[in-house]
């Protein structure tokens, strides 16, 4: 055969190697981040199944790590795990994570213990889990960009990308709806995707990109992960209560933390100018289009947080109950309200990355983020018991700007760096997305509490003495830190029922009056406008952001060459 008749057979070799690879890392990135989201709604359920309170005192440390050990994992370990796919081999470390990931599921989904033993099993195999994905997360992109030629890469990083964010509310969906059969499923769907999905890669997959052998940078790795754990690990922290504060901003550990972690990172910035062959080139910043896309995709990626928790809190507190549905219900059925969202998502993430490819990233993820922050200045603006059609309307909306931003923002990230960083950029943009969602629980969780401790217990006592409930006991259940009350309608608790049952009040009263007290209407109505006067707090800084991410994406210069 001559060299002739051997290239159409490597070319097409190659093309159908590009849809393999897309088709099985989308794969391996939406279970990821399905997983990072799925437990939040399922939370009730998987404590009950385990017997233990969270809300109990000594056991919130418990229902943070449920929450936030997979974000912070995969927050902290993608950078150094980018760069060991780009000294060793994108398609090795990607391999390696579906494995990693497939056998954590099987754990988490045998769980023998109940009470603190089976919620620290748990936390541990959740943690391992987020180290398979963040292995997947890491170096997707990066295999994606080595397959595709830069005249399809938009499309491939906007499909890639937009299954991943769409995994994030999906997640919320699967697990109110694997919990209500049982809760140990919630871990049982991963399993079977992580074993074909493993079978399949390692079969599959092969080595494209450039290799760049190194030594461990080992002072970068440490400084790094340490740095940015213990600053996440901080931030999250800081929303517990304090020495009579609503939050833990005061808490000298917290203080401590915030200190450690920002000097931390500050040895890895300066490491890293030093050492011959550091873990990640600090001169990739230099680059316009990659330093603008990482702020832009930060601060988007807060805002998106910020949005996910305060919609679940605003649904499952107020207005799902508002509207008939059971406290134990409510998990569910706000997965299944926040569709919209992900609806956007899924329309305009495919469709703005191939249009990337011709028309560029600037003016797509530009005005993806003008649609994002007239969403939130929109749902600023509706009532707390709103009417559905205008507040999907909104939900839609924000999906479409994502979408438009997600896709071609990720394309122009990683088409801007030379092939031999492609790992650790993909690896650096996992960070910024992953630790914005880790902030903004930190962040708008604050600036909630911090709305609410203004105007809730003067509201709270006065509704409990309205009904019968002795001064001093409703003077007590008024001052109990607003983060109690946030967390029992994040669990579908009812918040009332939550909040007296220790001091049996509700026996001391007529059933009458208990029955209010524990409806589906007292509380929302009650907390109605404390609870919007955080949300304009919440959302304003949102909208805030992303007008900053705005501005940041327009400032990113022209699309590469085509060529790069």
């Amino acid at each position: 055969m001559t060299i002739d008749e051997r290239a159409p057979a490597a070319s097409a070799q190659g093309e159908r190697y590009k849809w393999i690879a897309l088709s099985n890392t989308t794969l391996g990135v939406f279970i990821a981040t399905v997983d990072g989201s799925i437990v939040i709604i399922s939370l009730p359920a998987i404590f009950r199944g385990i017997g233990l309170d969270p809300l109990a005192p000594g056991n919130i440390g418990y229902l943070l790590w449920m929450i936030l050990g997979y974000l912070l994992v995969s927050a902290v370990l993608v950078v150094a795990l980018g760069r060991l796919g780009d000294m060793f081999g994108r398609v090795r470390m990607y391999n390696m994570g579906f494995a990693v990931f497939a056998f954590a599921s099987i754990a988490l989904s045998l769980d023998p213990f109940t009470g603190g033993h089976g919620a620290l099993w748990l936390i541990g195999w959740r943690v391992v889990q987020a180290v398979g994905g963040s292995m997947l997360t890491a170096n997707s992109a990066a295999i994606l960009t080595d397959a595709f030629p830069s005249r399809q890469r938009g499309m491939a990083l906007g499909i890639n990308q937009i299954t991943a964010l769409a995994g994030q509310f999906l997640g919320l969906l699967a697990g109110g709806l694997l919990a209500t059969w049982d809760w140990r499923a919630v871990f049982w769907v991963s399993v079977p995707i992580g074993v074909v999905g493993t079978i399949w890669s390692y079969r599959s997959l092969h080595e494209l990109g450039a290799r760049t052998p190194a030594k461990i940078d080992w002072i970068g790795n440490l400084t790094f992960t340490a740095g940015s754990g213990t600053l996440l690990a901080a931030i999250t922290y800081g929303i517990q209560p304090h020495g009579g504060h609503p939050t833990g901003w005061t808490n000298p550990w917290v203080l401590a933390g915030l200190g450690t972690g920002v000097g931390l990172l500050v040895v890895f910035c300066i490491s890293q100018t030093i050492i011959k062959e550091p873990m990640f080139r600090l001169g990739l910043f230099r680059i316009r289009a990659f330093a603008a896309g990482n702020l832009a995709a930060l601060l988007t990626a807060i805002a998106r947080g910020g949005m996910q928790f305060m919609l679940i809190i605003w649904l499952q507190g107020i207005w799902l109950p508002l509207h008939g549905f059971d406290y134990e219900e409510t998990p569910l059925w706000a997965g299944i309200y926040m569709l919209p969202l992900t609806v956007g998502f899924l329309v305009a993430g495919p469709l703005s990355g191939t249009l990337s490819d011709r028309f560029g990233a600037r003016p797509l993820a530009t005005t993806g983020l003008a649609l994002v922050a007239v969403a939130f200045v929109g749902l600023l603006l509706v009532p707390v018991n709103f009417a559905y059609p205008e507040f999907a309307a909104l939900l839609f909306l924000s999906g479409i700007g994502q979408g438009m931003f997600s896709a071609p923002n990720t394309s122009a990230i990683m088409s801007s760096v030379p092939p031999g960083q492609r790992g650790v950029a993909s690896g650096m943009r996992s960070t910024f997305q992953n630790s914005g969602t880790a902030l903004s629980i930190g962040v708008f969780f604050s600036l909630m509490i911090a709305g609410l401790a203004a105007s809730l217990p003067d509201t709270l006592s006065n509704g409990l003495q309205a009904q019968g409930i002795p001064a001093s006991t409703a003077h007590d259940v008024a001052s109990l830190p607003p983060v109690s009350t946030l967390f029992a309608t994040f669990l579908g608790n009812n918040p009332i029922g939550h909040l007296l049952g220790p001091s049996h009040a509700l026996d001391a009263i007529p059933p009458e009056h208990a029955a209010t007290l524990t409806g589906n209407e007292f509380f929302p109505q009650l907390v109605s406008g404390p609870f919007h006067h955080g949300l304009v707090t919440v959302f304003t800084a949102a909208a805030v952001m992303a007008v900053i991410a705005a501005l940041a994406s327009l400032a990113r210069g022209r699309t590469p060459s085509k060529g790069q």
